[in-house]
């Protein structure tokens, strides 16, 4: 494989004591890989950013593991902004994920703004670069944001826009075809961007998970993949090591491409990304 590919995990935060035993319990079961980063998202509608901000600052002073903590436009204004930039400062972390958020309603709901607060993602990245000290990354849609209604430049010219403004890379939505990455990043290229672009990958280790996480970010899923699953869907065995066959040769297709690194989403368990990991690094 590849010298240096960077690997790194997401994470959502928990809703209860017992679901937060079980991200402490992923979290160690993936310090062997030694990640470069974890992530922690917010909640659709801002509903965790408390619970969020406290578990990434939690994970940034409990381990060794650098954490890119999320800020969202959704529920927060300006000035609340502000304050949880300072008190992620105050926590030692030093980078951040600048993202327009998901509506109450999930990503294909209307967009509501927040009074005194942001419309767009852009906003977000430029106050943290005028704020400073963190290093800034951002969402990509190789499959499409699902605002763009299939416009690939328009997404290309977001991207640029927030490197302009002081995103240095981005993480993507999670896709299941090479070439959609490829596509993304040639383009970029193409218009002179700089941005390191790093594939997020979804282990399907559940059908049903699968396709409402598709229908809910618009990400296409493949005839061939949806057939495979349908085979094995009632036996959850099965439906895991053909989750984790495709993932891990998806992510072999990425790093042939010259990807510099893959994002994984847990869904707060590490054992399908702990298998990928060995299926990757075996040869």
């Amino acid at each position: 494989m590849a010298s240096r590919i960077s690997y790194s995990f997401e994470f959502f935060p928990p809703k209860d004591v017992e679901g937060e035993e079980r991200l402490w319990a992923a979290i160690e079961g993936l310090k062997s890989i030694a990640p470069d980063f974890v992530s922690v998202t917010y909640g659709a509608g801002g509903s965790t950013r408390d619970r969020s901000i406290r578990i990434a600052q939690e994970i940034t002073m409990r381990t060794a593991i650098s954490t890119v903590a999320h800020l969202t436009c959704v529920g927060s204004t300006r000035d609340e902004l502000i304050a949880i930039l300072h008190s992620y400062k105050e926590a030692g972390i030093t980078s951040i994920l600048a993202l327009r958020g998901d509506p109450t309603g999930g990503p294909s709901a209307p967009w509501t703004p927040t009074p005194g607060g942001f419309n767009h993602a852009d906003e977000l990245v430029q106050l943290a670069d005028e704020f400073g000290g963190f290093t800034i990354g951002v969402a990509a849609f190789p499959d499409g944001h699902p605002a763009s209604k299939g416009d690939f430049e328009k997404d290309i010219d977001v991207l640029i826009r927030k490197e302009e403004l002081g995103a240095t890379f981005a993480t993507t939505q999670f896709f299941f075809e090479a070439e959609r990455y490829t596509q993304l990043v040639d383009r970029l290229a193409e218009r002179g961007s700089k941005l390191v672009i790093i594939p997020g990958i979804l282990p399907v280790t559940n059908v049903k998970l699968l396709h409402r996480m598709a229908e809910l970010n618009g990400t296409p899923i493949p005839t061939s993949m949806t057939e495979a699953f349908a085979k094995v869907e009632n036996d959850p065995a099965a439906v895991r090591a053909l989750g984790v066959e495709i993932a891990t040769s998806l992510c072999k297709q990425l790093i042939a491409a010259g990807a510099p690194g893959l994002h994984f989403y847990t869904m707060n368990s590490s054992t399908a990304t702990r298998e990928i990991y060995g299926n990757l690094n075996a040869e």
